[in-house]
């Protein structure tokens, strides 16, 4: 990087973290409380709730992971976007006025309300372990091998300085704010991620060819390389076991979006804090929305590497590619396409700026999962089992510690992570072996009385050892595949032992919902049909 790099990207930091700390300071006569340090005092606006959740989502694992499953599959990875944005729209019409109206601060808190406190905190301690040994793990490994790429040499010098540099800007504004720093700071962050990630994809796409220029560049992309604009793949693919064809719509990547979307902390947190549930409601939307373009800024410029790197004629050649994707084994070391795109493509000052929004994309995801770690913490943990009656001071205090204590936990795990390809689907793979029972769990409580506390038990601990069944090689079913039965067989569980042991119409605790409470506005309305056309004419388009 040049001296202009340089200036752009500490620029960056210290914006971020001047707004973090304007943001969340005390006003005058009011010290932080609970409320405001976990939901941002219940008073974000739609946009900014909208752009935190797309902040949250995107980062590492997705930028870069994405971008190198781009490279292997093609836009076939881009269903975990797409079908996000219809996702969206189940979460903001049918789980938002239920976690609204129950005034949650966390998820598990949900689980205590419909089922009892021992099954909220054995899913408290679950779900603290997972954000802090897989999410934040990876995040910041990806992050820092991509900052060591384009900064450094690429031999992992720079990724321990990375990975402290990264910790230590999410920490100055985060550990401090709360959600409201996170909040405020990832409309600034979302800005720039979409900003930088469209100026890679152009830039890439006018330098695909000799001749140049941006038609020329997608002319070329699809007609070298057709075959990686296939959403739905053939079984003959050789990644059909990461994305089994027609079995992605109607199957496991349900359960992976309803689960991510619906009941994860980092994620439903800053839905939980809007003025109201229309605002929420709007958010949601304008989420879905961003969505839709996420593919254009990290899919693409996989496929345009994967053109690079087979080098069919009329592409632009780039010396030394194949040595940089092409491990000593003969493996192809996908996860390097995006940080390579920028090193080789962008401009002084255009590189500053791209850096930038790949370390906004990251620092705001790693600001997210601090802030939700120390939630779940301090409301489930510390303040249920060690000091029920503490003040808010000593409960913001304590998410500070927590918050601390898992970043450091993180950047000494995540060196780990160094020998892991497509990291991307390192992680679906390893969340689909819990996510289907929790779902079950949640979406049985939420929508059918009958359901009780025993057979939820049941289910979720069944549920492991079903999805570690259908891991066995001879069965040779896909991840998602697995992740679909796993679902369909615990709800049999759950339904099977609620029903044997519950001789009442309801359970106690069962949810009461009527029409009413489903109701949306009209912005959501007209919004959630615009996205399932755009979508619709999609999957129509790249069949």
């Amino acid at each position: 990087m040049t001296g202009i790099d340089i200036v752009v990207f500490v620029a960056y930091c210290a914006v971020i973290i001047g707004i973090g700390l304007w943001v969340s300071r005390d006003k005058e006569g009011h010290q932080k409380n609970a409320e405001d340090y976990f939901l941002a005092g219940k008073s974000l606006p739609w946009w900014a709730i909208g752009a935190s959740l797309i902040a949250a989502n995107i980062s590492a694992e997705q930028i870069i992971g994405m971008s190198g499953s781009g490279f292997a599959v093609g836009l076939a990875i881009a269903s975990y976007e797409w079908m996000a944005a219809i996702t969206l729209i189940i979460v903001g019409k049918y789980l938002l006025p239920i976690f609204i109206e129950k005034k949650l601060y966390t998820i598990p808190e949900f689980i205590e309300h419909r089922y009892n406190t021992t099954l909220k905190t054995i899913l408290a301690v679950f779900w603290i372990a997972l954000f802090v040994f897989v999410n934040l793990t990876t995040v910041m490994f990806l992050g820092a091998k991509a900052l060591d790429t384009i900064m450094g040499t690429g031999d992992g010098s720079l990724v321990i300085y990375a990975l402290v540099g990264l910790a230590l800007i999410a920490a100055a504004y985060s550990l401090y704010g709360g959600l409201s720093a996170v909040a405020w700071t990832d409309v600034l962050q979302v800005g720039l991620l979409v900003l930088g990630g469209f100026v890679t994809t152009f830039v890439a796409l006018y330098n695909l060819t000799p001749e140049g220029g941006i038609l020329n560049g997608m002319v070329h992309l699809y007609d070298t390389a057709g075959d990686k604009f296939n959403m739905i793949l053939e079984r003959s693919n050789p990644e059909f076991d990461n994305l089994p064809g027609i079995a992605v719509l109607i199957g496991g990547l349900w359960v992976a979006n309803l689960y991510y979307w619906g009941f994860n902390q980092y994620i439903i947190q800053r839905t939980l804090a809007a003025k109201s549930l229309k605002e929420s409601q709007k958010g949601i939307i304008f989420a879905a929305f961003l969505k839709l373009l996420i593919p254009l800024i990290v899919v693409i410029p996989g496929i345009i590497v994967y053109v690079l790197y087979t080098q069919p004629e009329g592409t632009t050649q780039i010396p030394g590619v194949i040595s940089v994707f092409t491990n000593p084994d003969g493996s192809v070391e996908y996860d390097n396409a995006y940080p390579w795109l920028i090193s080789v493509f962008l401009s002084p000052g255009f590189k500053g700026l791209v850096v930038a929004a790949l370390a906004a994309a990251i620092v705001s995801s790693l600001a997210s999962m601090l802030n939700s770690v120390a939630t779940i913490f301090t409301m489930d943990i510390y303040r249920a089992y060690i000091n029920k009656n503490a003040s808010d001071k000593q409960t913001v205090n304590m998410g500070r510690i927590t918050a601390a204590v898992a970043l450091v936990t993180a950047v000494l795990i995540a060196p780990l992570l160094e020998d892991v390809p497509q990291v991307f689907q390192f992680i679906q793979e390893y969340t689909g072996v819990v996510s289907p029972g929790i779902l079950a769990v949640f979406i049985m409580g939420l929508f059918w009385k009958k359901t009780t506390t025993k057979g939820a038990i049941y289910g979720v601990l069944s549920s492991i050892v079903i999805a570690l069944l259908l891991k066995i090689p001879s069965l040779e079913l896909p991840f998602l595949t697995q992740m679909y039965y796993t679902m369909i067989l615990t709800v049999v569980i759950i339904a099977g032992v609620s029903l044997t042991t519950n001789p009442e119409d309801e359970d106690p605790k069962a949810i009461h919902t009527t029409a009413e409470t489903f109701k949306t506005g009209p912005a959501f309305n007209i919004g959630a049909y615009i996205i399932l056309i755009i979508t619709t004419a999609l999957y129509a388009l790249f069949w």
